[in-house]
C-alpha cells in the first residue's frame, strides 16, 4: 500500500515535458472550473513550487526576468521570413547593474555611437527611432567614426530591462526591420515585374522566344537576390545587439566623440 500523498516507489522519473504538463493539469485542477488561462500566481507562490521540486530559485528569478521581458511579437513562420530573414531580431543577457543606469547608458550609446534617437521612455522600457536628418545620413554613409550604424535601417530599436535580483538585470534588446524586408521585397518585385513585362514585349513583336524570355529570366533571378538583400541587413543588426550587450557586460562607458556631440545638439 502506498500512503496518501506519497509516490509509488516504483515511479518513472519524469522528463522536462511530463514535468511540464504535470505541473500544468495540477493548477487546472486546484483551479477547479476555472480557466486555467486565468489562474494566476504570484512569485513567492512559484518559489515554493520551485523548492519542492529541487530548481533552484536563482534560476526561477532568472526565468521569471526572461518572461517579463518578452517583447509582444509573436515568432514568425511563413515564406517570407524563410525566403527574406525574419522582419525581427532580438539579444538578450544578464548583467550586473540596475534598471536606471543600465537604460542610461543604452540611451547614451544608441544616440552617440547608433545614429538613434530617443522615441519613448517607460520605467523599465525605452524605444529609440532613427535620427533623420542630412547630417545623421551623411555619418551613416560615411561611417563616421567606424560604428557602422548597424541599427540605423530599423524602424524602431527598443530595451527592456527587468531585475532579476538586487545586483542583476536582465536586458533585452528588439530591433524592428519590417520596413527594410518591405523595401527589399518590392524592389525585388518590380525588378522582375519589369523582366517579365519584357519578355511579353518581345514575343509580342515576334522575337525567338528562348531568346524573349532571357530578360524575364533574369530579372526573376536578379529580383530574388535584391529581395534577399535583406537578410544581411538582418545579420548586422544582430550584431550590433550583441555587440551593445557585449560593453554592457564588460562595464564599459560611451565615448564621446566631437562628431557624435554635434549630432546629439542637432
Amino acid at each position: 500500500m502506498v500512503d496518501e500523498g506519497e509516490l509509488p516507489t516504483r515511479a518513472q522519473p519524469l522528463n522536462h515535458a511530463a514535468m511540464e504538463r504535470v505541473l500544468a493539469r495540477a493548477v487546472e485542477l486546484q483551479s477547479g472550473d476555472a480557466d486555467p488561462s486565468d489562474v494566476a500566481i504570484n512569485e513567492g507562490q512559484l518559489l515554493d513550487v520551485a523548492r519542492e521540486v529541487g530548481l533552484s530559485p536563482q534560476h526561477l528569478r532568472q526565468a521569471l526576468a526572461e518572461e517579463r521581458s518578452r517583447a509582444q511579437v509573436p515568432p514568425e513562420r511563413g515564406l517570407a521570413a524563410t525566403l527574406l530573414g525574419p522582419a525581427h531580431v532580438h539579444a538578450s543577457r544578464t548583467i550586473r547593474g540596475t534598471v536606471p543606469s543600465t537604460l542610461d547608458q543604452l540611451d547614451v550609446w544608441m544616440e552617440r555611437e547608433h545614429g538613434m534617437q530617443l522615441k519613448r521612455r517607460l520605467t523599465d522600457r525605452v524605444l529609440w527611432e532613427p535620427r533623420s536628418g542630412l547630417f545623421s545620413e551623411m555619418r551613416r554613409v560615411l561611417n563616421v567614426g567606424g560604428h557602422g550604424y548597424y541599427l540605423r535601417p530599423t524602424r524602431e530599436v527598443s530595451a527592456t530591462a527587468v531585475p532579476v535580483d538586487a545586483e542583476r538585470v536582465l536586458v533585452r534588446l528588439d530591433a524592428d526591420l519590417a520596413n527594410v524586408r518591405v523595401e527589399r521585397a518590392a524592389s525585388g518585385a518590380a525588378l522582375a515585374g519589369g523582366g517579365v513585362l519584357g519578355t511579353g514585349a518581345l514575343i509580342t513583336l515576334g522575337f525567338f522566344v528562348p531568346v524573349a524570355v532571357v530578360p524575364a529570366v533574369v530579372a526573376v533571378i536578379g529580383g530574388y537576390f535584391v529581395a534577399r538583400s535583406h537578410a544581411p541587413v538582418v545579420a548586422r543588426a544582430q550584431l550590433a545587439l550583441e555587440q551593445l550587450l557585449d560593453r554592457l557586460e564588460r562595464g564599459d562607458s560611451p565615448r564621446q566623440g566631437l562628431l557624435s556631440a554635434l549630432d546629439v545638439l542637432r
